[in-house]
């Protein structure tokens, strides 16, 4: 109990934290949006005009920082995020939810598949260690997650879609096509998904790999390992159960924070993809100083890795019960 209270109470104070940060950043960046708008018309307005374009976007002129800092406060313990500055008067909550699905569906499964092929490709590299395998497929799938995602992005869409065109190259289902639950969607949107899908796999397995392998290295050598040799268990149960069962634990840590960062999407792929995910949005919002928005997608993005990050350290100390003490 003493644990999980002690992981609440940092969920706490680090979320205080970026909340804080996460207010202050944004007002800090230069320029805002009154000024945007105002370059935008082209024409020289006066001080009344000026103080209704600020009130249309919620912004009050003469509000100091300290006082906007507890309303903001206020604000997001009361569930409102604001009115976007760039799709006003669209409100914050409502804009995310139209992208925050696509990231899910899209970086949310393929960051799951990259873990878990990733571990067992790993693990059995290990246990094969100094094995063809072991030389060929961790290496190359090292070399391949040093390749920038955008250029193997741009390689998918020029031999799939624009040489071959078996694929579409961007959007996340056709043009004229009516969102519904129906057989026919769904094949269109996976159609969409698949390239994007391979960008993220082809660049993010080989981490998962290499980290699986080398902790599975060190993890074989140990006493309770040998052991289970000298009592002539299967290879596979050792494999399994003594070898890739402790073995994955350092990596979960690494996996939940993955999973926190899907919310913020992967900003190039989906520019890239043209993908309506919050990672293209969030990438439009600091070109456009859509604050609320920015402010939004952070506290997300925030709240998203530090509820991951405490589940996985929950997670930890119920498979090794080591670490209950240790912390």
């Amino acid at each position: 109990m003493r644990f999980v209270l002690r992981r609440v109470g940092f969920l706490a104070l680090t979320l205080w934290a970026a909340l804080t940060l996460n207010f202050l950043l944004p007002r800090i960046m230069p320029g805002n949006p009154v000024e945007a708008a105002i370059a935008q018309l082209r024409v020289p307005l006066t001080p009344s005009e000026i103080n209704a374009i600020a009130a249309q976007f919620g912004i009050k002129q003469n509000q100091g920082l300290l006082s906007e800092y507890f309303t903001y406060l206020g604000h997001i313990f009361t569930g409102n995020l604001g009115i976007s500055f760039a799709h006003f008067p669209t409100p914050v909550t409502t804009y995310i939810e139209s992208g925050i699905w696509w990231t899910l569906g899209l970086v949310g499964t393929t960051t799951v598949l990259a873990f878990f092929a990733g571990t067992a490709v790993g693990a059995i590299a290990a246990w094969r260690r100094g094995s063809r395998l072991d030389s060929t497929i961790p290496p190359l799938l090292v070399f391949t997650t040093a390749i920038p995602i955008f250029w193997v992005g741009l390689m998918l869409i020029l031999v799939f879609s624009s040489v071959l065109g078996w694929l579409p190259s961007k959007g996340a289902y056709s043009l004229g096509a009516t969102p519904a639950f129906t057989p026919a969607f769904i094949l269109d949107v996976l159609q969409h998904a698949i390239l994007p899908a391979c960008a993220l796999l082809i660049t993010t397995t080989g981490a998962w790999v290499l980290t699986m392998r080398n902790t599975m290295v060190g993890t074989l050598t140990e006493d309770y390992v040998r052991m289970a040799r000298a009592k002539g268990l299967p290879s596979h149960r050792i494999m399994v159960n003594y070898g890739a069962r402790n073995a994955i634990l350092p990596n979960l840590t690494g996996f939940a924070m993955s999973l926190g960062f899907v919310v913020s999407g992967a900003i190039l792929v989906e520019y890239v993809f043209n993908y309506p995910g919050v990672g293209f949005m969030l990438l439009q919002a600091v070109q456009s100083n859509d604050y609320p928005l920015m402010q939004g997608l952070f506290l997300l993005i925030t709240v998203a890795v530090l509820l991951c990050i405490v589940l996985s350290d929950i997670a930890t100390a119920i498979l090794d019960p080591r670490t209950r003490t240790a912390s």
